[in-house]
């Protein structure tokens, strides 16, 4: 089974239209039980740190989406559901999140347009199989006001300018995650979704 963390995110619907039309219909869920035990989780997000993070604790997701993680089985963070995945997001004075990925969730430099919202390219930083087929600097479509800062820069796999060089995905074991919607990047976005089961095993042959 292929899960949805369903906690009250926005783009929900169009991930799952994303996920389906590559080949594998997925699951929505708030349910901890049920996530423990899907084959693999997308958690995605739209919106705010504190939001997000009170929505999973209200769910009683939390705990098990760290038990998820630590069970050495595919996980795919996007957008705010990657950046919820570090330790802490400085958005709103201060938020930690879930800490499972050490690193810190800071706001795009002053004097920038945010959010960023737009086409982007992506600069592939190291060989990995999210990124299987797709040629390095493609466009991407982001909309965010922070990005990642990962404590280890070995776990970045992309990189993305805008103000700065950014960390824009992010690999570590078991878990994958993009700053950019792969479900609003058109052809490249569905391969990343295909890369993504492929790493599962989810992949109808």
């Amino acid at each position: 089974m292929l899960a949805i963390v369903d906690y009250g995110a926005g783009n929900l619907r169009s991930v799952a239209k994303a996920l389906a039309h590559v080949g594998v219909e997925p699951t929505l869920t708030s349910s901890g039980k049920e996530l423990l035990a899907a084959d693999a989780v997308v958690l995605p997000g739209v919106g705010a740190a504190g939001d997000a993070m009170r929505s999973l604790e209200r769910l009683d997701l939390v705990a098990p989406i760290r038990e998820y993680v630590a069970s050495g089985r595919p996980f795919f963070g996007v957008c705010l559901g990657m950046q919820i995945l570090l330790s802490v997001s400085e958005e709103g004075g201060g938020q930690p999140c879930l800490d499972v990925v050490p690193g810190r969730v800071l706001r795009l430099p002053d004097g920038l347009k945010v959010p960023q919202m737009g086409w982007n390219q992506v600069r592939q930083t190291r060989a990995h199989p999210l990124f299987a087929g797709i040629p390095d600097d493609s466009h991407f479509y982001f909309v965010h006001s922070y990005y990642c800062a990962p404590a280890d820069r070995a776990l970045v796999i992309g990189e993305t300018d805008y103000g700065l060089a950014y960390c824009s995905a992010l690999a570590v074991d078991n878990v994958v995650a993009t700053q950019f919607h792969p479900e609003k990047s058109g052809e490249q976005g569905l391969q990343i979704y295909r890369n993504f089961l492929a790493f599962a095993h989810l992949l109808p042959e």
